[in-house]
């Protein structure tokens, strides 16, 4: 059966209710009793046709903010209790924050929010191993006298095809410098001119030098200095190598309250229960729903499914950003001795530093498609890069920047051409081959202008949010930038919601605990998951890439529900159960669940906008000026991939 969800433009969803008594165990071993809702009811559903972008998780009547009735941020922590890390038992860890991602936002965030109380930073391998770590090009802000934030809007909001909210972009560039800035105050160094200012490089669809850089190895120096940062913060206790598998949610009333996370420790293969007042969700994206993605391995979209999962609204997934230059390991002299994991990327800024694209005929091209040529923004030049590949039959264009002083480019792109090197191309004389890649999914959960979701005590923060800052394509280099403002922003109202917390956070029993199967079933099962995880790659790089079609929509649909109902079958019929988790296999199912909001995102835009562009909607449409949003209706009959492993609780909290 195909997974059902509720798109519309700009809607919402209520939910249900009903009541159950259960007594739960603080950690010091006192009891209480609370009263909780249950309700088998399917969720009502209703529409909104006067909800506006940004304010559309505030608005949602059945959505409350946390109460703030404690006092504001300040240095006097005896205001409130902090629950340091403590066990409840041998595989369940209490902590006031949970931050689920070891990237920019979520280390940004764990850094502040350690001020009021503890922190687990929870990462599914190596902390350092994130998106943020291989991003290349660097932050736009405002930092130059000549530029200003009314221009580094309009460049966001040109980008985005008029479909960004204007009030997200104006709150990110005009707060952008300030976290730059303190960025640089926790020790990241990047590049300065001979003036001894920031050297500020210009990237495509911006209208000024703001691009702060370190070489082309920007994301991996904020990476060095968050995690310098988070290893010397006693308040700050890191998990690498746990996968999440679920977010913990309950229901109060109307509101679905968030408690945590289950995890799934990938070296001992223990099920750890991580129980918290206020989760940050700061996961990156899901780029390996493609097979050529710039994304590490550990971009599968699981923050994205977990949320879905978990009731929270989702919005714009038909926006996926391929990067328009991707290393063509085919045009390379000598080719690498295996597959990449990931595509190496060739940074925006070798575009915006004067590289020029080819064919292979060494034909310009970019003029015939965009008058600002090679510094048009990335979902017109990738466009132009596949027409150009589908018209010529070829595999790859060229990128050339050996016009430029060889010092220079030694000196900016070093990462990119000691790479290039290594497979016998010295790119100071010869042009780069490159191809698109899935990069960078500017849809996700939908946020507030605080980080906030829908779900109480859940809040988003980098690639996994969907803030409005983007619109229908993303402009360069501003991820990292909304990533840190997201990620600020997201403190005081976290804080304020974990001090007002009447929730007992060892209710670790409320929930059955996903279970790890024997190897003899796992073993089974594993080819079979690899093979589906090809397969749907393909059909989403066949049918839901850079251009697109509504019977192509529907035959990826269509394909992906054959293979999942397939994959699933398999998976039962070999001994696993909807309570068992895996590393692979829960990827596997996050995987699906983020192409199936892709493809039904896809099919309910009717224009061609930003990264969206469809054959049968070629043009833009005022009338459909509107973010996508998608609401999930009843798990009955559903697939695997939207149903969370425990079965939601309903509870009404009261005061101890």
């Amino acid at each position: 059966m195909q997974s059902r969800t509720c798109i519309a433009m700009a809607t919402c969803i209520p939910a249900g209710s009903g009541t159950l008594q259960f007594t739960v165990t603080n950690c010091k071993g006192n009891s209480c009793r609370k009263t909780a809702l249950v309700s088998d009811a399917p969720i009502a559903r209703f529409l909104r046709k006067d909800l506006s972008w940004s304010k559309a998780v505030s608005k949602v009547p059945q959505t409350h903010r946390c109460a703030f009735s404690a006092a504001s941020l300040g240095k006097n922590h005896k205001l409130f209790k902090v629950i340091s890390s403590c066990k409840v038992d041998g595989h369940t860890r209490c902590f006031d924050f949970s931050v689920i991602g070891s990237g920019i936002a979520g280390l940004r965030y764990a850094l502040e929010v350690a001020k009021y109380g503890s922190v687990a930073v929870i990462t599914k391998a190596e902390s350092h191993e994130c998106n943020t770590n291989y991003a290349q090009g660097g932050i736009s802000a405002v930092l130059c006298p000549s530029d200003s934030v009314e221009s580094h809007m309009k460049d966001t909001i040109v980008a985005g095809a008029y479909l960004c909210d204007e009030e997200s972009v104006r709150v990110v560039c005009t707060e952008g410098p300030e976290r730059v800035k303190e960025l640089i105050a926790m020790g990241a160094s990047f590049d300065h001119g001979e003036d001894g200012n920031l050297h500020l490089m210009r990237e495509g669809g911006h209208s000024h030098h703001r691009i702060v850089h370190a070489a082309d190895m920007t994301g991996k120096e904020i990476e060095r200095a968050l995690l310098e940062a988070v290893i010397n913060n006693p308040n700050i206790f890191v998990f690498e190598h746990h996968f999440a598998i679920d977010l913990l949610t309950c229901q109060d009333g109307s509101d679905i309250i968030c408690l945590g996370v289950d995890t799934l420790n990938t070296k001992t293969l223990e099920v750890i229960r991580f129980l918290s007042k206020v989760t940050l969700l700061a996961s990156g994206g899901a780029g390996h729903i493609y097979p050529k993605t710039t994304n590490p391995l550990v971009a599968t979209g699981d923050g994205i499914a977990m949320a879905h999962r978990a009731q929270a609204v989702i919005s714009n997934m038909e926006f996926v950003q391929f990067h328009p230059t991707a290393l063509a390991d085919e045009g390379l002299p000598i080719k690498p001795t295996k597959l990449r994991e990931k595509a190496f990327l060739i940074s925006e800024a070798v575009r915006g530093d004067g590289g020029i694209l080819y064919n292979l005929s060494m034909e310009r091209f970019m003029l015939m498609y965009d008058e600002r040529a090679e510094l048009a923004p990335r979902d017109v030049v990738a466009r132009s890069i596949d027409d150009q590949l589908k018209k010529r039959g070829e595999k790859y264009v060229l990128l050339d920047i050996s016009h430029k002083p060889k010092e220079e480019i030694l000196s900016h792109f070093p990462n990119i051409s000691a790479t290039c090197l290594q497979h016998g191309l010295d790119i100071t004389r010869h042009p780069i081959p490159v191809v698109p890649a899935a990069h960078y999914m500017c849809g996700g959960v939908q946020a507030g202008l605080q980080g906030e979701t829908n779900v109480k005590a859940l809040y988003v923060a980098g690639e996994v949010a969907c803030t409005g800052l983007h619109g229908a394509n993303r402009l360069a280099s501003n991820s990292l930038l909304e990533a840190l403002v997201f990620a600020r922003r997201a403190v005081q109202p976290s804080v304020d919601c974990m001090k007002s917390s009447n929730l007992d956070l060892t209710a670790s029993n409320l929930w059955p605990r996903p279970t790890v199967p024997l190897s003899n079933i796992t073993d089974k099962i594993l080819s079979m998951t690899k093979e589906s995880r090809t397969e749907l790659q393909t059909i989403m790089w066949n049918y839901v890439g850079i251009v697109r079609s509504t019977m192509r929509l529907e035959t990826a649909k269509q394909k992906i529900g054959k293979l999942e109902t397939k994959w699933e079958e398999c998976l039962f019929q070999h001994g696993w159960k909807p309570t068992m988790a895996g590393l692979e296999i829960c990827e596997m199912r996050n995987l699906f669940c983020c192409a199936k909001l892709v493809i039904n995102s896809a099919l309910s835009r009717h224009e061609s906008r930003g990264l969206h562009y469809t054959v049968d909607f070629p043009h833009l449409e005022e009338s459909k000026r509107l973010p996508t949003i998608i609401f999930p209706s009843s798990t009955v009959n559903s697939t695997w991939s939207s149903r969370q492993l425990h079965k939601q609780h309903q509870i009404v909290s009261q005061h101890i």
